[in-house]
């Protein structure tokens, strides 16, 4: 099996769990292309076998979130399995769609954005929660995000609680995000649930759950489905092993990637540039 197979993530588990799990079913290498934490769900697209080879093509994808913004609260990791830190009012006016709709504008487009403590991104070669476990002050540098999207599904006046959609770029927060949105409202507040539906175009429509893998329910993509719309290169033999040697070869189409084919079997994927080919995924 060479290719990808779009898991359904349940909550409770690893990101590595999961990967670990599949490699001991497959028994093949499997990667991942972006984490999810332990309480979130949703996609979570598994790379099998020389589908490996294709994450440098997949890490910088969109993604899609359905999310519940907790009100009133403050917690040390920005999401329900940190401790409270702060509690503030929470005004009915906080919960009027057309106040809560306004906010959202804000967030939309480009902008920089300060990542939660808890997380993984190193600074000085150490992950931030590992300061944050020693209660360690460090420097975080915001970084660069684009929110393409914010859509209300639904407020819980009672629970004090906003249930949205979210579409962004690779490298957004939505714990740092749900934080904004509250103080942009006028209190504080947590990630309560996060469910990721997209990743790219690989949507929770596609996605299988463990349940699903342990019984031989499998549906994935290969390679070759996953490059479906790039364009063909057909090659004689006597060219097609130059290429799986590693010689460039002569090559007249536009700078881009490639399926190369022989006698119509799938290769394998290549690359033009400057008129020349050459092998970069090679499935033999």
């Amino acid at each position: 099996m060479d290719g990808i197979i779009i898991m359904n993530k349940h909550k409770g588990c690893t990101s590595h769990d999961i990967v670990y799990q599949v490699k001991k079913m497959t028994k093949q290498k499997v990667g991942h292309t972006g984490t999810l934490d332990p309480m979130a769900t949703g996609v979570l697209p598994l790379l099998i076998g020389k589908g490996t080879l294709c994450s440098k093509y997949l890490i910088n994808h969109d993604k899609v979130y359905q999310v519940r913004l907790q009100l009133g609260q403050k917690t040390d990791t920005a999401d329900s399995e940190g401790k409270i830190i702060e509690e503030k009012e929470v005004s009915n006016s906080m919960l009027e769609n057309e106040k809560i709709e306004e906010v959202f504008k804000c967030f939309i487009g480009k902008q920089e954005q300060i990542p939660p403590l808890y997380s993984a991104i190193k600074v000085k070669g150490k992950k931030l929660y590992e300061y944050a476990r020693k209660g360690q002050i460090v420097k975080i540098e915001p970084r660069k995000i684009e929110i393409y999207h914010i859509r209300l599904l639904q407020v819980e006046k009672k629970e004090r609680q906003i249930q949205f959609e979210v579409s962004c770029s690779k490298g957004t927060y939505i714990r740092s995000l749900c934080e904004d949105i509250a103080q942009k409202l006028g209190t504080v507040g947590y990630m309560c649930e996060l469910n990721r539906t997209k990743v790219g175009n690989f949507s929770i429509e596609q996605a299988i759950s463990m349940r699903q893998l342990e019984k031989g329910e499998v549906s994935y993509l290969t390679v070759e489905e996953l490059f479906e719309e790039k364009e063909k290169i057909l090659l004689e033999k006597q060219r097609l092993q130059p290429l799986l040697n590693g010689v460039k070869l002569t090559m007249k189409r536009p700078d881009g990637i490639y399926r190369i084919y022989s006698k119509e079997q799938f290769i394998g994927i290549g690359i033009v540039k400057d008129g020349l080919l050459k092998r970069d995924i090679i499935l033999e």
